[in-house]
Parts: structure tokens; C-alpha cells; sequence
């Protein structure tokens, strides 16, 4: 199986940002990714819903030899992924907000959370809040509106940045000092972000952290391609316009191949 590809499902796009981590610490590994923008946003979905399109997802991810999936979406790792690892046999990496680094590194004590109801509404990110957040206050906001912005292509509109600013200005009320982005779509935001928010306010997502543990498991698996010369072969599948995937990656290295595909 060291030559099968790893598998990588998102609600959207927004999971490319998670793609390109892992493809910068194995770019010689095949990856197949599935857009699921039709569905998108997950996050105002029922956990039901969500249950149903994360199942839907890692069929066809088999389907396509995948030697592990990684759950490119927080709203799907924290309502579906303990389902999905006790269902089936292949290894899942989830995505969860780092909550852990930005209390360690808060100096004020109160960070901010971005994330979608899905995610902030969800019982794991309320076990995580608790476990690695203690003593620290946790300013949580949806980001009700954003992953449509994005997946439309409008991730720098004067619309997104009047909506961004809106959803930060409580938390430079409470004077957080970490920002956690808790959608892997909301590291398209970064420049607005940068032009919000205070210099001294960090900024937070897990893309690395998912790539090194994406690898660390197949390592322990086993299941690493082995061959460290070969030029990953990866491909992306989307269920709405093919036009919309090839921008989000465009300059990416690597095969890239996009299509159009009915799931």
C-alpha cells in the first residue's frame, strides 16, 4: 500500500490550505482530494448531515485506493471522525482548532476562536476548550457567511472584510492576543487578518501540525512511499465548477490534475 495515494476529503477548497502543508513535507507522495462545494457550508448542517456527506466522502476515497484520509475540515473531524475511525479500517487524521499552542503562548489570557457553529456547537471542541484552555478565556465566534465568500472566489471583497471585521471586533474588545482559526478555509483570510488586526495578535492554524502528524502516521504504519525522487501525482475533484478549483490552485507544485466529478 506504500504507493497508494492519501486521501483528503474538505467541505470545499478550504482543505487545499491543509493539501499544501502536506504536500510541501511529502511532496513525493500521490494524494487525491475531493471538494465537496456542493454541500458546502457544513458548518450550519445537522450532525446527521454531516455524518451522512463525511461517509459519503471516505467511499469514495477508498474507492480510490486511499492508504489514509485525512479529515480536512473541522466541522467533519469534530461531529464524524470517531464514527468514521470505528467504521473503518483505514487510519483518519482529523483537524482540530489549535486551541493548545495559542493558551500555552497567551500572555494576556484570552485568545479568540474562529469557527463555524458546526465546530464551536460540537462536544469535542468543547473537551479540547476544556483540557488544554484552562485559566484562559476563549473568545468564540462564528464565522456565519465566510466559506461561502470564499468558496465564491471573494475572499478579498470589501463584502468579506466588512463581515471579518465585525466578527473580530469582540475580540479586540476582550483584548485577545492568539487568533485561532478553526475552518480550514479561513487561511484564505490571512491577508485581511493582517490588515485587522493588531501586530501583536498571532495568528493560528493546525496546516502544519496535520501534515506532521498525517506523516508520522504512515510512518508508523509502515505505509510511506518509499520512493523519495518521485513527483507526486495528485488529483482534485470537485462537484460544482472545475473553474473555481483550478484558481485556489494555481502555482501549486507537483501533478495537478482537476476534474469535475458528480458525489
Amino acid at each position: 500500500m506504500n504507493n497508494y495515494p492519501i486521501g483528503i476529503f474538505d467541505s470545499g477548497v478550504g482543505g487545499i490550505s491543509i493539501w499544501k502543508e502536506i504536500n510541501q513535507r511529502m511532496p513525493n507522495e500521490d494524494t487525491v482530494y475531493l471538494a465537496d462545494s456542493a454541500n458546502a457550508p457544513y458548518g450550519q448542517k445537522s450532525k446527521e448531515q454531516i455524518l451522512q456527506l463525511s461517509c459519503k466522502n471516505t467511499e469514495l476515497l477508498l474507492q480510490q485506493g486511499s492508504k489514509i484520509i485525512v479529515v480536512a475540515c473541522n466541522t467533519a473531524t469534530t461531529n464524524a471522525i470517531a464514527y468514521l475511525r470505528s467504521h473503518y479500517t483505514v487510519p483518519f487524521i482529523g483537524i482540530e482548532p489549535a486551541i493548545k499552542p495559542a493558551a500555552l503562548h497567551s500572555k494576556s489570557k484570552t485568545i479568540g476562536v474562529l469557527a463555524t457553529k458546526g465546530t464551536l456547537s460540537s462536544s469535542l471542541f468543547s473537551t479540547t476548550s476544556k483540557h488544554h484552555a484552562n485559566g484562559i478565556r476563549i473568545i468564540e465566534q462564528e464565522g456565519t457567511g465566510l466559506v461561502e465568500l470564499i468558496e465564491s472566489g471573494n475572499s478579498a471583497s470589501r463584502d468579506t472584510k466588512k463581515l471579518l471585521s465585525a466578527y473580530l471586533q469582540p475580540m479586540l474588545d476582550a483584548r485577545i492576543d492568539h487568533l485561532v482559526l478553526g475552518c480550514t478555509h479561513y487561511p484564505y483570510l490571512i491577508p485581511l487578518l493582517k490588515d485587522l488586526l493588531p501586530r501583536e495578535v498571532q495568528i493560528i492554524d493546525c496546516g502544519a501540525a496535520v501534515a506532521k502528524q498525517t506523516y508520522n502516521v504512515l510512518n508508523e504504519q509502515g505505509l510511506l512511499n518509499t520512493d523519495l525522487q518521485k513527483v507526486g501525482d495528485n488529483s482534485f475533484y470537485t462537484n460544482t465548477e472545475v473553474e473555481l478549483l483550478t484558481t485556489f490552485l494555481k502555482g501549486l507544485p507537483g501533478n495537478i490534475h482537476a476534474s469535475y466529478k458528480d458525489f
